[in-house]
């Protein structure tokens, strides 16, 4: 049963950002203190404390809504997630893959090492915006004659990461949606190139330039597919805020870096033939409701539930404490003052649902565009 909105955005969103406030400000002390001394040991604190924050939202999908996140592959590829440098790629399905990859990446010990490539205005969300910055995020413009400086300094830092990180990066460069196909479709038809049922044309060169600024120091790529089966309702934000379980299937293959190609025009072709590839797959899996490989247990961890447990048990404490110091619901400005927090606490969350589904509601015109300039 769906719980009433008002009742979760309140004491979730006040768990959230007080918690993510206290991180924040630690990640800024140690920006301006540790990192200028020693970039490699404000990189190790970095991991930890970002993920103190970003299990809370493991949390949410794992244990509050009980999403369940069906792993495809080769039982040796899993062995090796989290224990070595790799660039991911995925094609973009739902408002939540970016929370899908993280369960991925806490299941193999590398939460706080998992960085994506995303949207410049992401960076500017009050708390997870602000952690992903300090966690050294990519934020781009979606434009290549501005994005492309950003993109291969940013690429450039992560050669001496001290720790074994993934890199995020759906090629597709937005979500699916039928209006964003029916683009795709259309660009294909144009260019005689094979009309895409199930995904978009890759955007290839920010693929190429992570390929070759990465292939000396990254020695995989997992080439992830996600898709929500036929029978089960499309995983968002709203929904698991309102703990509304789904069901997600991701298959993953490792490629080995020293096997691509060489040059940026062939790195580009192989990004497209993975595409056509994805194509065909989901096309067997709307068929059969499953992919091919053997299925992978990843469970369902109680770390993000203890410190849910310990971030509840902390604040909790320090309110109480507060409220008891300042006295401050024992006046009407003060209730006034408690009032208008709570307030903004809900406004925040709003903000945070209505992010997370902007792409959706691109029209076919604006996809047909960004097509063509793509």
């Amino acid at each position: 049963m769906a719980i009433p909105l008002v009742l979760v955005l309140l004491p979730l969103g006040l768990l959230f950002l007080l918690s993510g406030l206290v991180v924040n400000t630690v990640q800024a002390v140690l920006f301006l203190t540790i990192r200028p001394i020693s970039k490699r040991l404000y990189r190790q604190i970095n991991v930890f404390l970002a993920e103190l924050l970003w299990l809370q939202l493991i949390w949410l999908v794992d244990w509050w809504a009980g999403v369940k996140v069906k792993l495809y592959g080769d039982p040796e590829t899993f062995k090796l997630m989290g224990k070595e440098h790799a660039l991911l790629i995925s094609n973009h399905r739902s408002d939540i893959d970016w929370l899908v990859g993280w369960i991925l990446a806490q299941r193999s010990g590398c939460l706080g090492s998992a960085i994506a490539i995303m949207k410049k205005s992401s960076k500017f969300l009050p708390v997870i915006g602000w952690s992903m910055w300090f966690a050294e995020y990519l934020f781009l413009e979606r434009s290549w004659a501005k994005d492309e400086k950003t993109l291969k300094s940013g690429l450039q830092r992560l050669k001496d990461f001290p720790r074994s990180f993934w890199l995020a990066l759906f090629v597709e460069g937005t979500r699916f949606t039928p209006a964003k196909l029916l683009a795709a479709q259309e660009y294909a038809v144009s260019q005689g190139l094979t009309a895409p049922r199930n995904v978009l044309i890759p955007r290839t060169k920010g693929f190429v330039s992570a390929v070759s600024i990465m292939r000396d120091f990254v020695p995989a790529i997992y080439d992830t597919t996600v898709i929500i089966p036929e029978d089960s309702p499309k995983p968002t934000m709203l929904r698991i805020l309102q703990g509304q379980s789904s069901v997600v299937h991701v298959r993953i293959k490792r490629h080995a870096m020293s096997d691509m190609p060489k040059s940026d025009e062939d790195v580009s072709k192989w990004c497209k033939d993975i595409f056509v590839e994805k194509d065909a797959l989901l096309d067997r899996h709307l068929a059969t409701g499953t992919f091919d490989e053997e299925i992978i247990p990843i469970g369902r961890p109680v770390k993000s539930l203890v410190v849910v447990l310990s971030w509840s048990c902390l604040l909790l404490f320090g309110a109480h404490r507060f409220l008891q110091w300042t006295q401050l619901l024992s006046t009407w400005k003060g209730v006034i003052i408690f009032s208008t927090g709570l307030a903004m606490v809900t406004a925040v969350m709003h903000v945070f649902i209505t992010f997370s589904q902007a792409e959706r509601s691109s029209s076919a015109k604006a996809a047909r565009d960004r097509a063509k300039r793509d």
